[in-house]
């Protein structure tokens, strides 16, 4: 179960799916009213699961000491794809650790499992507004 809650697939699509099709130009539009660009969301994402990967392997992070939670510049195409890249790739990780986590795993797998979902909510209404949803590729 705590795979799925990490992946999709449960509460909410599975990330392949969410992510298939997704252009750079798409993600690093504005959409008016929203605070984030899909990009914004996604390096968020992937901050926080390097930061609960690191708590999940033992490591003290403090999350006060943070330098920044969000980007601070758009990236360059390259960039975007060294991102969707590092987030499968930390997926997986986590995914491997949720097999048999340990205590102190589990408690860092579930909350990253909680904070992805909200924020892949988010990527999929923005995709939406942006005209993107369902995405291409995707059989809707």
């Amino acid at each position: 179960m705590l795979q799925a809650a990490l992946s999709g697939g449960a509460g909410f699509r599975e990330v392949g799916e969410i992510l298939v099709g997704l252009k750079y130009e798409n993600a690093i539009r504005s959409v008016p009213g929203a605070a984030h660009t899909i990009y914004e969301l996604l390096w968020h994402l992937e901050f926080v699961q390097r930061q609960l990967l690191g708590e999940a392997a033992g490591q003290e992070i403090d999350w006060q000491e943070q330098a920044s939670w969000w980007p601070r510049e758009t990236p360059s195409e390259a960039e975007f794809g060294r991102l969707l890249r590092d987030l499968q790739v930390n997926l997986a990780h986590a995914q491997m650790l949720a097999e048999s986590p340990s205590a102190l795993a589990q408690g860092a797998l579930l909350d990253l499992a909680v904070h992805s979902a909200y924020h892949w909510g988010q990527v999929v209404q923005l995709r939406r507004q942006l005209g993107d949803w369902p995405a291409p590729g995707w059989g809707a």
